[in-house]
C-alpha cells in the first residue's frame, strides 16, 4: 500500500467532547459537529466516538452524509445542517434524520414525503438568519415560516437555530447585535402560540466552537430560558484539538483550551528513495530549487493530489527523526522531496510527519494555514479522499 496515511485518535475525541460538555454546562446540550467526513478526520471514525462520549446529537452536511451517520449510530439524532435538497425528503424520513428548514421548498420537500411515508408528526428545525446572510429565514419572513407549522401541518418545529458569524471577535459587537435579532425572532414565535411547552420548539441551537470557548454559552443559555428553551451549541474545530484563533486578543478561558484539547489527527508518510545530489542540481518542476551544495534529498509518496498544497514548495518543512527537513523544489502531484542534509542517518522506510508530532517537534493545521493563506478547517479538509483514515494505534 502506499505509504502516505492519517491516524485519527479517538481517545482524543471523546475526551475533547467530554471538555466542552464541561464548558457548556449540565443544562446545555452539545452536537458534535462531523460534517464534511468529520472535517477529513472520517466519520466512520468520529461519530461513533462522539456517541461513546455521550454525544446525542450529531452535526451533518447532507442527507447522503446524514444517513452514513445513521448507519454507524442508530440511536443518535441527526441534524442536517445544510437542509434537504429535492428529491431528498423521502430518504430523511425513513432514515429518521432532522433537517434544518427555511426555503418555502424545504417545508414542501419534507411534509409531502413525511405524509407519503404516514408520518403523524415529523421534526425539523428552523434556522434564523441573524445577520450572516447565508441561510436561515429572515425576521420579514418569519411569519410565513411559523404558518408552515399550523393546524393540519405535518411538521414539528423542534428547534431554532443561528450561527455566530463573528464569535471569534472578542469585543463581542456583532455577537450581541445577532443574538438581540435572534430575541426577536424569538418574540415572534412565542406570539403565534409556539411558546407553550408542549407546541413549541424544545432546542435554541446558537454557536460553534469559538461561542463556546469565548463563554457565550451562558447568555445562550439565558436566552433559551427566557423562552422556555434548552440551549445547544454545535462545537466543530475543538472537537478535533483545535482552537479557533481570537481577535484582536485572546481570551484567557481559550488559552487555557488550547492546552486541555488534543489534537486528533496526525498526517504521515514514509521515506521511499534517497538520493545524493551535487551543487548546481536542479529540484523539481521549473527548476524552482537549485542546490548550492552538495546535498541529501528525500523522496516522499505525497502530493498536491493528497492535499499537500503547493504553495507549501520551498517555504515549509516537515518532520523526520524528531528535526525539521525542509521541502526543496515544486511539490508534484504524487510527490515530495525534503531536504535532509543536516539531519543524520536518514534513510528510506523513515517515518515521516506531515501534520501532527514527532518528538518535542510539532507541525499544526495552524502551521499549514498560515503557510497557504486558509484556515486550520481547509487544511483538515483538502486532505485527498484517496489518503486513509485509520485509528490512531494504542499507545
Amino acid at each position: 500500500m502506499r505509504p502516505c496515511w492519517v491516524e485519527i485518535d479517538a481517545q482524543s475525541f471523546e475526551d475533547n467532547y467530554r471538555f466542552l460538555k464541561s464548558l457548556a454546562g449540565d443544562d446545555a446540550e452539545l452536537l458534535a459537529v462531523v460534517k464534511s467526513d468529520a472535517y477529513g478526520h472520517s466519520l466512520a471514525i468520529c461519530a461513533p466516538a462522539a456517541v461513546r462520549a455521550c454525544a446525542r446529537w450529531l452535526g451533518v452536511t447532507s442527507v447522503d452524509e446524514g444517513v452514513a451517520a445513521r448507519h454507524l449510530c442508530p440511536e443518535a439524532r441527526v441534524l442536517v445542517m445544510s437542509g434537504c435538497f429535492p428529491s431528498e425528503g423521502a430518504t430523511a424520513v425513513k432514515h429518521g434524520l432532522t433537517p434544518v428548514v427555511w426555503e418555502a421548498w424545504h417545508f414542501d420537500e419534507v411534509e409531502n414525503a413525511a405524509r407519503a411515508a404516514g408520518a403523524e408528526a415529523f421534526a425539523v428545525h428552523l434556522e434564523i438568519d441573524t445577520g450572516m446572510s447565508r441561510q436561515g429565514v429572515n425576521l420579514d419572513g418569519l411569519t410565513a415560516a411559523l404558518a408552515r407549522f399550523g393546524s393540519g401541518s405535518l411538521l414539528r418545529l423542534e428547534g431554532v437555530l443561528t450561527h455566530l458569524y463573528a464569535a471569534d471577535e472578542t469585543d463581542g459587537i456583532a455577537t450581541d447585535e445577532q443574538l438581540e435579532r435572534l430575541d426577536e425572532a424569538l418574540k415572534q414565535i412565542a406570539a403565534v402560540g409556539f411558546s407553550d411547552p408542549s407546541k413549541g420548539p424544545e432546542w435554541l441551537s446558537v454557536g460553534a466552537s469559538a461561542a463556546l470557548l469565548n463563554g457565550e454559552a451562558v447568555s445562550i443559555g439565558i436566552l433559551a430560558k427566557k423562552w422556555g428553551m434548552k440551549p445547544m451549541l454545535r462545537p466543530g474545530l475543538a472537537l478535533y484539538g483545535v482552537a479557533p484563533q481570537f481577535e484582536p486578543d485572546e481570551p484567557l478561558a481559550v488559552a487555557t483550551a488550547r492546552i486541555v484539547l488534543k489534537p486528533v489527527l496526525r498526517w504521515k508518510t514514509h521515506v521511499v528513495g534517497m538520493r545524493t545530489v551535487p551543487a548546481g542540481a536542479v529540484i523539481g518542476y521549473n527548476g524552482t530549487f537549485v542546490a548550492t551544495e552538495t546535498m541529501r534529498l528525500a523522496l516522499l509518496p505525497v502530493g498536491y493530489a493528497d492535499g499537500l498544497d503547493r504553495r507549501l514548495g520551498n517555504r515549509f518543512s516537515l518532520l523526520v527523526r524528531g528535526e525539521r527537513a525542509p521541502l526543496v523544489g515544486r511539490i508534484s502531484m504524487d510527490l515530495a522531496v525534503i531536504d535532509v542534509t543536516d539531519i543524520d542517518g536518514v534513510a528510506a522506510g523513515d517515518e515521516v510527519v506531515i501534520l501532527g508530532s514527532q518528538g518535542e517537534e510539532i507541525i499544526s493545521a495552524f502551521e499549514h494555514a498560515e503557510a497557504t493563506g486558509t484556515i486550520p478547517w481547509e487544511v483538515f479538509t483538502r486532505i485527498g479522499a484517496r489518503v486513509p483514515r485509520k485509528p490512531a494505534p494504542i499507545s
